[in-house]
């Protein structure tokens, strides 16, 4: 009896598929533990939410750190993801030579609706595991936002993050590692939508 099993792909093989021209310019892919993951189209919640985190986070963050929606991180072995924001650190060649790896990320963000289980299920074991310091998502079903920090792992393997914080769209949030910026909530979260 033979076992059949899924190839993963390792980074290496996916840049190379990519340069090979085997996707087409407007999927919408990622790498995810050495699947090739097509990721739905994003409602209308979703995007608006993306916009005005596009309004609000440069004014906020400015030139003390780069900022990137849907772009890749590489997380060795076989992961890249294309979170919906990061905030990373300043390179000089603005991430040229390379994606941002685990030590530049600052921050992770994920808008999620349809998507919030995936979000919570593989993408909080994926960054902590990578040792991702600070990931939040946008819930919009139930219009708050949850901030995950210090992550962690157990003595089965598993990974996740210690600290779960939930604030609510009337609130202000400071940035992490950046004490003294703060990100107003009422400005992001697109107005309350019944599902």
């Amino acid at each position: 009896m033979s076992i059949i099993q899924a190839k993963r792909f390792t980074i290496a093989e996916y840049h190379k598929l990519i340069e090979l021209g085997f996707f087409h310019e407007d999927d919408h892919l990622q790498l995810i533990n050495g699947e090739i993951i097509e990721m739905v189209s994003k409602g209308t919640a979703h995007e608006t939410c993306l916009r005005k985190l596009w309004k609000e986070l440069p004014k906020i963050v400015g030139d003390r750190a780069t900022l990137q929606s849907q772009a890749p991180i590489t997380l060795p072995p076989n992961s890249e993801p294309e979170p919906d924001f990061a905030i990373v650190k300043n390179r000089a060649d603005d991430y040229f030579a390379g994606h941002p790896q685990p030590s530049d990320v600052l921050l992770v963000i994920e808008v999620s609706d349809s998507s919030l289980d995936y979000d919570r299920n593989v993408k909080i074991p994926l960054y902590a595991k990578a040792g991702i310091s600070d990931y939040w998502i946008f819930h919009l079903f139930d219009n708050h936002l949850e901030c995950y920090s210090e992550p962690y792992q157990d003595k089965q393997d598993k990974y996740g993050y210690i600290n779960k914080r939930i604030f609510l769209p009337n609130q202000v949030i400071s940035l992490p590692r950046f004490p003294d910026l703060s990100l107003d909530l009422n400005k992001v979260f697109p107005p309350k939508v019944n599902y």
